[in-house]
């Protein structure tokens, strides 16, 4: 399909990106967060991008503690500044993508659809059903699912034919989709994007800026690990295994916290990862100065007993690599620890972990309901524990 990326320019992109489209309430989230979950098992690659607007709201939204998710959980954005950057993330993509729309998009972010290929329809009445399927047909996508949400009802597959038919049960939150349906679209999935992603990741390795590439999944199965559920207390034997102060580059699915630490193991030298969105790019270093408050990351600053927390935001919903530049960390004490919290891309979790010079640097995780230590210069706490912090969530 020919998409256009933010300058305009006509992109052709070989690989599908599935948008699932239906009004508010209707699951989309929750099928989007089951499909990845069943895909990862499966090992087939791709990526889910949630697009109403981008707010880095990844798995920890459906497998954190609910008080603490709320808090953390700030919708919508200042600006439509993340629109068209979005757009051209959707249309350069380097991974098949599953692209969860929102239920009430405007007439803007509905032009997302025109860097899609393929659409799924989930829909609790035949009145939705004909105003989403009308908006998928004007931007030309091929249907691969015509799915009813049902909150009372029961799973059920009607059609395996072109377009699959059935119904998709209480899709709530903290649950995943199930039933024949469900499988069955997952099949569909799979089929689809390991035909597009054929020798996709060898190139992606062979393409990557350093020497010494650390593809997660692999690295995982040599250390007898489970490359979906990596945990803190694996990070020292992680970083045992992999070289220090050498240019190091990143390559899969992973934790925040553990693109951080690898990212930290390789200073002074570069570190390099592999993001969905953009390819292979370099994790930059953020001076310190005073972070300006009208700028595209807003920190605020809080004093813990032996640490400094820095919540972090971003105002526009979605912070461009280009403008890294125009970063700065607030002053930090090199003899306390720093906690960072916030909802960020990758890349900037692994630059500030670089960037912030301190006794120790954690990461804040829901799903863990702390904050994983990724940098220290003391045993206390060290590498891969997890900070308690419960003075953050009263």
């Amino acid at each position: 399909m020919i998409s256009t990326a933010v300058n305009h320019q006509a992109i052709f992109n070989p690989l599908p990106a599935v948008v699932i489209g239906g009004p508010p309430h209707s699951g989309k989230s929750v099928l989007a967060y089951s499909l990845t979950s069943a895909l990862r098992e499966r090992g087939v690659p791709h990526y889910v991008l949630r697009a109403y607007p981008p707010d880095y709201e990844g798995d920890w939204f459906y497998e954190g503690e609910p008080d603490t998710v709320r808090r953390l959980r700030l919708k919508g954005a200042r600006s439509a500044a993340w629109l068209p950057l979005l757009r051209r993330d959707v249309a350069r993509r380097h991974l098949p993508l599953i692209v969860d729309l929102g239920g009430l998009p405007t007439l803007e972010q509905e032009a997302i659809l025109d860097d899609c290929t393929h659409a799924i329809l989930l829909t609790p009445h035949e009145a939705a059903r004909q105003e989403w399927a009308a908006r998928l047909a004007r931007h030309g996508l091929v249907l691969l699912a015509d799915l009813r949400s049902d909150l009372q009802g029961e799973n059920r597959l009607d059609q395996v034919g072109p377009v699959l038919q059935g119904t998709l049960a209480r899709l709530e939150r903290r649950s995943r989709a199930e039933g024949p349906a469900f499988v069955a679209l997952t099949d569909r999935l799979a089929d689809l994007f390991n035909a597009a992603a054929q020798g996709l990741h060898r190139r992606h390795l062979a393409d990557a800026p350093t020497e010494l590439v650390v593809d997660l999944d692999r690295l995982a199965q040599q250390m007898g690990r489970d490359p979906n559920d990596w945990q803190p207390s694996d990070l020292p034997a992680v970083l045992d295994y992999l070289p220090g102060g050498e240019p190091l580059a990143l390559y899969g699915r992973g934790p925040n916290w553990l693109y951080a630490a690898v990212a930290a193991q390789a200073l002074p030298a570069p570190f390099f990862l592999f993001d969905a969105r953009l390819g292979w790019v370099t994790a930059p270093i953020i001076p310190t100065g005073a972070p300006d408050p009208t700028g595209p990351l807003t920190v605020r600053s809080h004093a813990l007993p032996q640490a400094q927390l820095l919540e972090l935001h971003l105002p526009d919903a979605y912070l461009d690599i280009t403008e890294a530049d125009t970063l700065r960390l607030p002053p930090l004490c090199p003899m306390a620890g720093v906690i960072l919290s916030g909802r960020l891309p990758q890349w900037l979790w692994a630059a500030l972990t670089r960037s912030c010079d301190t006794r120790w640097v954690a990461i804040f995780q829901p799903q863990v309901g702390g904050a994983v230590v990724v940098r220290s210069h003391t045993p206390n706490p060290a590498i891969g524990d997890v900070v308690s912090l419960p003075e953050m969530f009263p």
